[in-house]
């Protein structure tokens, strides 16, 4: 079906369409059509998006990297806007609030981690902000368009201090490096290296040195070193150089890989002290090879973690306006997306692109 076809939402007569970017099916380029947007209910909030930035997973499920997509898709859970209209219950924005909105829009609200703000976790699963279905059945559409229609309890209020367009990336790319840094306790005291150094990694950087942690970026040549140490980096080595893994054998407390490729997990794990944890937020579409002797001796884990729930997603905002931690970005038109994926799969950005939705 082409995207242009697309049949509106139960209630045709409710439900506005707006302006938006959509691959009409696996692997095809995106292009600009309209999807349906539900009417803004008691809770909701209308948000005028400002802009929408680009993750390396928004490719992976345009591609049916992670399985079988929802198409036509919209991608984009990068959100930043402007609150247009709020519903009549609405108590947490007015009209005129610089909102975000990151990667899901609602979640069962009654399990354990849904109460516990963990909403990631959702036992039932959350409802991502795209490629997904909601509670009626209907697919949700991201934020490469014009305007979306969010529950007030899953939007979050990005500060005065932060811009809009160098705010929008964190909302998947700082709560996905905030989130384990603080599990995991980075701070004085402590030695942390990021795994590569691309939209990911570089506010990993960022963040891990406002914590107060040392930080080492390991990055597969030293091409970005510069970078590396302007955003807050002590230390910067190869992973091409296999002599890094020798020399910093046994020295971190913790490893972040930011990378969506497979790494030789074994190698990684030996970097750790004793009682260090290894943890991945970069998701390879293959699977991995481990020896469990790596993670055994010395009593090292080895995990991964999800973004972050809704309270934790507003003190990584409201912590990264506090240090002045925006993304690294470069802003393109609506019209530049296919070429700016082309670009993050060759590595050629530094370090998130951002769509400015007006060019929508």
């Amino acid at each position: 079906m082409s995207v242009k076809n697309v049949e509106a939402v139960r209630n045709a007569e409710a439900v506005t369409r707006v302006a938006a970017y959509a691959a009409p099916a696996a692997k095809a380029p995106l292009e600009r059509t309209t999807v349906p947007r539900r009417p803004v209910g008691e809770h909701d909030v209308l948000i005028e998006i400002k802009y929408a930035g680009i993750c390396h997973s928004d490719i992976h499920q345009v591609r049916d990297g992670w399985g079988e997509g929802i198409y036509p898709m919209v991608p984009g859970h990068e959100i930043a806007g402007v609150v247009a209209e709020v519903g009549s219950g609405v108590t947490r924005f007015a009209v005129g609030d610089h909102v975000g909105v990151g990667c899901f829009v609602d979640s069962c609200r009654e399990c354990e981690y849904c109460l516990r703000g963990q909403e990631q976790y959702c036992v039932k699963g959350m409802t991502g902000t795209y490629n997904a279905r909601d509670k009626q059945g209907e697919p949700t559409y991201g934020g490469y368009s014009t305007h979306l229609v969010v529950d007030e309890n899953y939007t979050v209020r990005i500060p005065d201090g932060l811009s809009l367009d160098v705010a929008a990336p964190l909302l998947c790319a700082g709560i996905t490096l905030y989130s384990p840094l603080k599990h995991w306790q980075a701070g004085p005291g402590k030695k942390v290296a990021i795994v590569g150094l691309g939209g990911l990694g570089h506010m990993g950087v960022k963040i891990a040195a406002a914590l107060g942690a040392e930080v080492t970026v390991l990055s597969q040549s030293l091409r970005k070193r510069e970078d590396g140490l302007r955003l807050g980096a002590s230390h910067y080595y190869a992973t091409s150089d296999q002599a890094t893994f020798e020399e910093l054998a046994g020295t971190f407390d913790l490893v972040v890989s930011t990378v969506s490729a497979p790494l030789g997990l074994d190698a990684y794990l030996g970097l750790l002290k004793v009682d260090g944890a290894l943890v991945n937020v970069g998701a390879p579409e293959e699977p991995v090879e481990l020896n469990l002797f790596s993670v055994i001796q010395g009593r090292k884990t080895l995990a991964g973690s999800m973004i972050g729930g809704i309270a934790e997603t507003q003190e990584m905002l409201d912590f990264c306006a506090e240090h002045g931690l925006g993304s690294e970005i470069e802003l393109i038109p609506a019209s530049g997306i296919n070429a700016a994926y082309d670009r993050v799969l060759a590595s050629d950005v530094r370090y998130r692109f951002v769509i400015d939705a007006s060019t929508i």
